[in-house]
């Protein structure tokens, strides 16, 4: 059993006492009520989930657009998928758009974080709701929980999502067993680094919400390093009391071997590390090294006296700048690509 004598800041107490909620406290007709001339776009990032993604728009499609008239649009980016994963959206309602063909003649950039800096830009709502595409069992309820803060308190400007996250194995459910890299890495880093932030229960979830007048004057990191560096970007901007977070439930999803979730942590101390330098925190703008060495056992070339092969790879970060300092006619041919 765990036990500790010590308590969490009166920040942060206050905080997660004050703008913390769960879904069911709002219902879509409530916020459809409450929207009154407010847009909004439901925006998912999606690499081949044609398994998932279907039921997902639909149930948008027909909960929060059909049946309650709550969401205006459903913006699904194709993150240069191999399978039927636009024409599955499309044909559940979703509109589709590429992220290749919408940053055509920008750099290319890997990752989640360049298909969220895509839907940010075609979607048009004023407020905006991001889903992930890999989500089993997915209820209406996700998006109505983050559109209940932004659309009932006009403080609000960033809400972001936890859930329980069970991790199926052989034999067992871990209840909560699905947040290893957040338990590992980002919170233990958040709380050496940035502490304002210790409140988030998971500040690596991909559901998350806010007013485009806010999304769009913070930059996008184009790998795993996103959500943590959008929290970061985020306090810097508009201060911890205009962020919020909404209990979801349960969220069911595909989830990623050991060596795929060192890269991912990997990719977020890399992200963090530009914030603690523009925070003074470290001296110089980039890590020592953004290498990382990982030990696969056996294989054709394993090493002599070792029975592993080296696996390296760069986990180096990009980012999309924010939209707000692109040029009009820049942005208009991203949108308009």
């Amino acid at each position: 059993m765990w036990h500790s004598h010590e308590t969490a800041s009166p920040i942060v107490e206050a905080w997660t006492t004050y703008r913390t909620g769960r879904a069911t406290q709002w219902t879509p007709e409530q916020l459809a009520a409450a929207k009154g001339r407010t847009g909004v776009s439901v925006v998912i990032p999606a690499r081949n989930e044609q398994a998932t993604i279907g039921a997902i728009v639909d149930t948008i499609r027909r909960e929060l657009v059909e049946q309650i008239p709550l969401v205006d649009e459903i913006v699904v980016v194709d993150s240069r998928s191999t399978d039927d994963t636009a024409e599955v959206a499309r044909r559940a309602g979703a509109r589709v758009v590429s992220q290749d063909r919408l940053t055509r003649g920008l750099p290319r950039m890997e990752g989640k974080g360049d298909a969220l800096w895509v839907g940010l830009a075609a979607s048009t709502g004023d407020v905006v709701a991001f889903v992930d595409g890999d989500l089993h069992e997915f209820s209406a309820h996700f998006v109505t929980g983050l559109l209940g803060p932004l659309l009932t308190d006009p403080t609000v400007e960033f809400v972001k999502g936890f859930y329980h996250r069970p991790l199926i194995g052989a034999v067992n459910v871990e209840t909560d067993g699905g947040g290893r890299v957040t338990e590992l890495a980002a919170r233990p880093l958040l709380n050496l680094f940035f502490p304002e932030l210790a409140g988030f229960v998971q500040p690596l979830a991909g559901e998350y919400a806010g007013r485009r007048s806010t999304l769009e004057r913070i930059p996008f990191v184009s790998g795993y390093g996103v959500e943590v560096g959008m929290l970061i970007d985020l306090i810097d901007l508009v201060g911890l009391d205009a962020l919020a977070q909404v209990d979801l439930g349960e969220r069911k999803h595909r989830h990623q071997g050991t060596e795929a979730l060192g890269r991912m942590a990997s990719q977020i101390m890399v992200t963090a590390w530009s914030r603690m330098h523009r925070r003074g925190l470290v001296v110089e703008p980039t890590p020592p090294s953004t290498l990382l060495t990982q030990f696969r056992r056996g294989g054709d070339d394993a090493l002599p006296n070792l029975d592993r092969q080296i696996a390296v790879t760069d986990t180096a970060v990009t980012e999309r700048p924010p939209l707000v300092s692109l040029d009009p006619a820049a942005l208009d041919r991203v949108v308009a690509a």
